[in-house]
């Protein structure tokens, strides 16, 4: 192996150790200003009766309602709110403090009809379920409306940034109103949707969910950036991209339905593997032939690929079956089927993939040109970005493994 590629080699390796240890020493200072997941599911049992079962964070419930309650010593340590993977005490404690939570809730979650505002009350007590690997609180809340209305409207600034805690909070709406069904995406900058709102406006919506979940969710930004950094030509990328698009899509669609359900806990420290997988691949091969990692094999097979490149698309195929998962655990939509809900989670896909060939489109023709104009440079960047792609996911991995 020549020198120059082998000390390329060496700095990449050295690079995993460097911003493996940048990571773990920055992870207590990253668990705060993630984003939040809400979700709801609206029916209408009669006339003038709105239903609304609503998932929260626990944790982020906790703290948030005794913030907004200063009168209120909200859930010390005796009520048990805080041991971890005991639902019965997290329900106690939730129940005890059933007229602070239910306040900070309903303040922030609304119904209204025909313009009017709806009167909440509580329908049992609260319970608390897995979600992603997050315990969830779930309240079931019912609205007494005025009257007989056609449309509803519902609102919701849950979580809000100002709080503190978590930034750019999203809550998921899935409904059955006013003889129509659906789902809708609220946030800061669209809080409130009417059961009239047309077509366009609630996938604009999902397409905007989409592509912010791809923007903002960094472990699926690692594994593209492992896809085009391993890619030896713009073919390769196009046809990893391709692979990767298709098998996130197929469990990503049966996922959201409800006809594929795998825990999150299996879910996610694959989804951590398999960045450094990939990742791991190009390092591999970058050990194992020096600059020769980029060459292409005499005998080309379909495709124009060879034999490494085909292995490549099978890799990155398995892996976005799981990947598909995540996007459907982050959408959080547990419905029936019906083609509303089919076309919302279509435009939240296309939401992605755009988001996917931006990325694609602006690094792969840059890392192209530099390999072109300065090999043994573009050696040294790619597998700088390969191995810290690669110690990344070895760090989630271990830390998602274990529960951290």
């Amino acid at each position: 192996m020549p020198n120059p590629v082998r000390r390329a080699v060496h700095a990449a390796l050295a690079a995993v150790f460097v911003l493996t240890a940048v990571f773990l020493t920055a992870a207590p200072a990253l668990a705060h200003g993630f984003s939040s997941v809400v979700y709801a599911d609206v029916t209408s049992p009669g006339s003038g009766h709105v239903r609304a079962e609503v998932g929260l964070e626990y944790d982020l419930l906790v703290v948030s309602a005794a913030d907004a309650e200063d009168d209120d010593p909200l859930f010390q340590d005796g009520d048990g709110a805080f041991q971890a993977g005991d639902t019965k005490a997290q329900a106690a404690a939730l129940d005890d403090h059933a007229d602070t939570v239910l306040a900070y809730v309903t303040e922030r979650f609304g119904v209204a009809a025909g313009g009017a505002d709806c009167t909440p009350s509580q329908d049992g007590g609260a319970t608390i379920e897995q979600r992603d690997g997050v315990p969830y609180a779930f309240l079931v809340l019912d609205y007494t409306c005025p009257g007989a209305a056609q449309e509803h409207e519902i609102s919701s600034r849950l979580f809000p940034d100002s709080e503190g805690y978590v930034k750019g909070t999203k809550t998921i709406v899935t409904y059955d109103l006013d003889l129509r069904s659906g789902s809708a995406a609220l946030d800061a900058q669209q809080p409130s949707f009417s059961t009239h709102q047309s077509t366009a406006e609630r996938f604009w919506e999902f397409f905007k969910l989409g592509a912010e979940h791809l923007l903002l969710g960094l472990d699926h930004i690692l594994f593209l950036l492992a896809l085009i950094a391993g890619s030896r030509r713009l073919r390769e990328i196009v046809l990893a991209a391709t692979t990767f698009t298709i098998a996130h899509s197929v469990t990503f669609v049966l996922a959201a339905l409800g006809l594929v359900d795998v825990p999150s806990e299996v879910v996610e420290p694959i989804i951590a593997l398999s960045i450094a997988v990939v990742a791991g691949w190009y390092l591999w091969r970058l050990w194992r032939h020096g600059s020769g990692a980029l060459d292409i094999d005499s005998g080309e097979g379909h495709l124009s690929l060879d034999r490494a490149g085909w292995s490549r698309l099978a890799v990155v195929f398995c892996f976005g079956l799981v990947h598909g998962l995540g996007f459907a655990g982050a959408l959080g939509i547990d419905a029936a089927w019906s083609w509303t809900l089919l076309w919302s989670l279509l435009v939240f896909n296309i939401g992605i993939e755009s988001v996917q060939l931006s990325i694609i489109i602006l690094v792969f023709p840059l890392l192209a040109l530099l390999r072109h104009r300065a090999p043994t440079v573009g050696l040294w960047v790619t597998g700088a970005i390969a191995a810290g792609v690669s110690a990344m996911g070895l760090v989630w991995f271990v830390q998602r493994l274990l529960g951290v």
